[in-house]
């Protein structure tokens, strides 16, 4: 479906991308043709991500920057250097966020606002900063938030800063691509499910019976493989997607589907079993 140059003359900025989905992403990116940005707060892992990042597009152009997203001021700053290294600017990917298991009534104010700090003023900052360069110099260009599965209508227990931020950042992308559009500016998300990656996963899923749990409720018995993320990714980033804005696009192989009803029963027994059961509660 892509080509070397599907996002030929692009220059994305992925936050968060020095490892796990953000790096995955990038190095998608770079394959398809674009020149990449990534920002983080560790130079060291950011050094090595641009070296993988680099080795993935044949001309691809790679930069890190070291930047808090929280910090409004040092990310407009950042914007404003990624434009003088790469010529311009056509990509965001609001990647970056933090995530931890915790009991609600346990939660400290300081844990909660770690979260909302980073995920949704972190995102609200860079899309703020993106976009008003954008707006000033009279171009196009696309958004792409990474939200969560959770995040339009069920919320989720035990991650409550995550389930507020991501939810703030749902509403954020709706309500830009309708403000936004006239200017040309697509702002979109993806709602993954569970891609385990190594520093989420050892605070998200510390087990191994944990883990068996999480797999056997996904209906595909799989988790998503980052390759898969990041091919959505690129085509949500491309033009062939130009006539998208203000959506999110599920991919969890289904687990969203849990909150059927009568979805449970599918745990009760085999499939085989489930199949003589009902049709011995036929009426007669």
């Amino acid at each position: 479906m892509f080509t070397k140059d599907t996002l030929s003359g692009k220059t994305i900025l992925i936050t968060g991308g020095g490892s796990g989905l953000g790096l995955a992403m990038a190095k998608g990116f770079a394959e398809s043709g674009a020149n990449i940005a990534i920002c983080g707060r560790t130079e060291e892992k950011l050094q090595k991500a641009t070296k993988e990042i680099e080795e993935a597009g044949e001309s691809t152009k790679a930069g890190y920057y070291i930047c808090d997203v929280r910090d409004h001021d040092a990310v407009t700053e950042m914007i404003s250097k990624i434009v003088e290294d790469f010529g311009s600017m056509e990509g965001l990917v609001n990647n970056a966020a933090g995530n931890f298991l915790s009991a609600s009534e346990d939660l400290t104010p300081g844990g909660f606002k770690a979260i909302v700090d980073i995920v949704l003023h972190g995102s609200f900052n860079c899309t703020h900063a993106f976009g008003n360069y954008l707006i000033d110099n009279e171009k196009e260009g696309s958004i792409l938030n990474i939200v969560t599965t959770y995040a339009e209508s069920t919320g989720c227990a035990f991650v409550l800063p995550s389930a507020c931020s991501k939810a703030g950042v749902l509403a954020m992308t709706r309500s830009l691509a309708f403000e936004w559009a006239e200017y040309g500016i697509r702002v979109n998300a993806i709602a993954p499910g569970p891609f385990p990656t190594k520093g989420a996963w050892s605070r998200l899923v510390p087990d191994k019976l944990i883990e068996k749990k999480f797999i056997n409720k996904i209906p595909m018995k799989r988790y998503g493989e980052h390759k898969e993320l990041a091919n959505l990714a690129t085509f949500l980033m491309s033009d062939m997607a130009l006539y998208m804005t203000g959506e999110s696009v599920v991919i969890d192989g289904g687990e969203r589907l849990q909150a059927g009803q009568f979805n449970f029963i599918n745990d009760l027994m085999s499939r085989k079993k489930l199949k003589k059961a009902f049709k011995a509660m036929k009426p007669k």
